[in-house]
């Protein structure tokens, strides 16, 4: 990485060179590079009178002001994706060191999820929709981010083991709902729900000697099925033959992290692609080869690195300190380029706010600020967010509070 990590120097370097051809995705490229140029050089301009801060109060507000929005019945606009809103919102409070607004207001939201649990097991976008693995996730994920026993008492745990398997298809793969597509997402939701919920990963199949056996139970040939996903750039498609993504390499990778399989894949491949989808002059990661920054990506690509370090870290004793892109760099561009003064945060410069670039910019934030025991902090102590977990995408704090709930749970029952 060159010295787009420092907002002083603005050499040309990592600029696009489009040998002379342009092309639109060429002019786009230059055009979002001279709106993170100015933006960085407004910076420099201003720095012995503005530190390069984060909006905290604003975004607070703005998420604290909406978060009620996705409960709404006569809400239309996102209308299948109402668990989602509610996990967008409350995860970046979280990180926000907002805990308390979300405790304080839990019978509201869970109220609300419940009404979206569905006949088949699973939740759906909303009340009265049919189960699917996305929603389920989402509506996972907010209420082990709300907390407490009046969430966590809302699960119905066998309902969504049921739910769960019924969208495993034969060859480990699942659909996202009854009769729907099938892509990688799909394995990394029903995994992310079953393992944060304390379910067994191989159900039903024990042995006459009591061993369990990878047979026919829940997950069995998942790993095998993500592994032919990888594509030939070392990144995963949404299904076999596919182009490489961030969003669908993140869901891979955390897949075979939770399968304990990810030493089966060409490691040196994946980690080469998604270092290089950091661009070099704005900081921010792309999703895909060729593509513009986007600051949701500094989640789905910016967690890949850190899952594979610290699994690696464990498995072959490695000794990495801090994660191997450019966490500096990566602040820069979220502080700098992805936040709206109102409160909120987008993909890139002219670009608009929205709950879902909130959420995975503030998440990727979190990821470049915390490394193993190091961590790095741009700008004022003030800046500083919420450690997360990179596989789950919730706060550490909540994740441990569910995880010991959930034990106690099952161990009471033995």
């Amino acid at each position: 990485m060159n010295s787009i990590g420092k907002i002083e120097d603005y050499s040309c370097h990592g600029r696009y060179n489009d040998d002379g051809k342009p092309t639109h995705t060429s002019e786009e490229q230059k055009r979002v590079e001279n709106l993170v140029d100015k933006l960085y050089r407004k910076r420099v301009e201003l720095r012995n009178k503005q530190l390069l801060n984060l909006f905290r109060n604003e975004h607070i507000c703005y998420l604290q002001d909406s978060l009620f929005m996705g409960l709404n019945e006569r809400m239309a606009v996102l209308d299948s994706s109402r668990p989602w809103l509610v996990y967008w919102i409350a995860h970046s409070l979280a990180l926000l060191g907002k805990q308390k607004f979300l405790r304080d207001n839990d019978y509201k939201i869970v109220d609300f999820l419940k009404r979206c649990r569905s006949l088949d097991g699973g939740y759906g976008g909303g009340p009265q929709q049919e189960g699917h693995l996305a929603a389920t996730y989402a509506a996972t994920n907010a209420l082990i981010t709300i907390g407490g026993a009046i969430a966590y008492e809302s699960f119905d745990r066998e309902a969504i083991r049921k739910f769960l398997l019924s969208m495993q298809q034969s060859d480990g793969s699942f659909t996202m709902h009854a009769s729907g597509e099938v892509d990688i997402r799909g394995a990394y939701c029903a995994l992310s729900v079953a393992k944060i919920l304390n379910m067994p990963i191989y159900s039903d199949c024990s042995s006459s000697s009591g061993q369990q056996e990878k047979g026919d139970g829940l997950f069995a040939k998942t790993a095998d099925w993500i592994l032919s996903c990888q594509t030939y750039e070392g990144g995963f498609g949404a299904a076999p033959g596919h182009e490489a993504h961030g969003g669908y390499t993140f869901c891979g990778v955390a897949t075979l992290v939770f399968l304990n399989q990810l030493h089966r894949c060409n490691i040196d491949a994946l980690i080469r692609w998604t270092a290089n989808k950091q661009l070099q002059f704005e900081g921010g990661f792309s999703g895909r080869t060729n593509k513009l920054v986007d600051g949701c990506y500094s989640f789905w690509n910016g967690a890949v690195i850190p899952i594979i370090q610290t699994w690696l870290n464990k498995s072959e004793s490695k000794q990495f300190h801090q994660w191997l892109i450019n966490q500096e760099a990566l602040q820069k561009y979220i502080l700098i380029c992805c936040q709206d003064n109102r409160g909120g945060l987008w993909d890139k410069p002219g670009s608009s706010r929205d709950f879902y670039h909130t959420c995975y910019t503030l998440s990727g934030l979190s990821l470049a600020q915390n490394s193993f025991e190091t961590n790095i902090i741009v700008g004022d102590a003030s800046n500083s967010v919420e450690p997360m977990h990179p596989l789950f995408n919730v706060t550490l704090d909540c994740l441990a509070e569910a995880k010991e709930y959930f034990l106690n749970m099952d161990q009471t029952k033995v």
